[in-house]
C-alpha cells in the first residue's frame, strides 16, 4: 500500500505533456518535415546578451532547439525554454521564423491546475511577434483574467527563444 502511494504522489509531481516538441514542430511546418533536435549551451558573454535583450533571469544556460527543414531548406527553430508559473515548471516551445519572428508558441508541458493554462486565442496574440521593448504582458500582450502569472511565464520564455535566437542563431 505505502509502495501505491509513493507512486501516486510521484506521478502527481511529473509535468502533464501536453504535445511533444517534434509533434508541435510537425504541426506548424507539415509532416514531411525533418525535425532535428540539438543541445545548445550558451556561453557566459551570450548568457549575459540574452538576459539584457530578454530583460528575463535565465534558469540555464543550457536549451534544446528543434530544427525543421524540406529538402535541406530551414523553415523554423523551435527553442524549448522551461519557465515557473507560480511555483512550478511549465515547458514553452517558442517557434521562429528563419527571419526571426515567432510565428506562435506551444505549451508543450503544464504542471499547474488546468485552468490557468492560457487558451489558444490567447496564445495567438504572440503570433508574428519580434522582440521588443512593448512584448510583455500589460503592454502589446494582454493579461488573462485569473491566469497572470501564465500570461507572463509565456511571454517570458518567447522573449528569452527570441534573444537566443538572436544572439546564437544571427551572425
Amino acid at each position: 500500500m505505502k509502495y501505491f502511494l509513493l507512486l501516486i504522489f510521484a506521478l502527481s509531481l511529473q509535468a502533464k505533456l501536453l504535445i511533444s516538441p517534434f509533434d508541435a514542430m510537425k504541426l506548424h511546418f507539415g509532416e514531411d518535415a525533418k525535425i532535428e533536435k540539438k543541445n545548445i549551451l550558451l556561453t557566459l558573454p551570450e548568457a549575459k546578451a540574452v538576459t539584457k535583450l530578454a530583460k528575463a533571469k535565465l534558469k540555464t544556460k543550457i536549451y534544446k532547439t528543434f530544427r525543421a527543414t524540406k529538402n535541406g531548406k530551414t523553415l523554423g527553430l523551435g527553442i524549448l525554454v522551461l519557465h515557473k508559473v507560480r511555483s512550478k515548471d511549465t515547458a514553452v516551445l517558442s517557434i521562429i521564423t528563419p527571419e526571426g519572428t515567432l510565428k506562435t508558441i506551444e505549451i508543450i508541458a503544464f504542471n499547474e491546475p488546468m485552468e490557468y493554462l492560457p487558451s489558444k486565442s490567447w496564445i495567438e496574440v504572440l503570433s508574428n511577434k519580434t522582440l521588443s521593448p512593448t512584448l510583455q504582458v500589460g503592454k502589446e500582450i494582454p493579461s488573462i483574467t485569473a491566469a497572470t502569472m501564465s500570461a507572463r511565464a509565456a511571454t517570458n520564455a518567447a522573449r528569452i527563444a527570441l534573444s537566443i535566437y538572436e544572439v546564437k542563431f544571427t551572425k
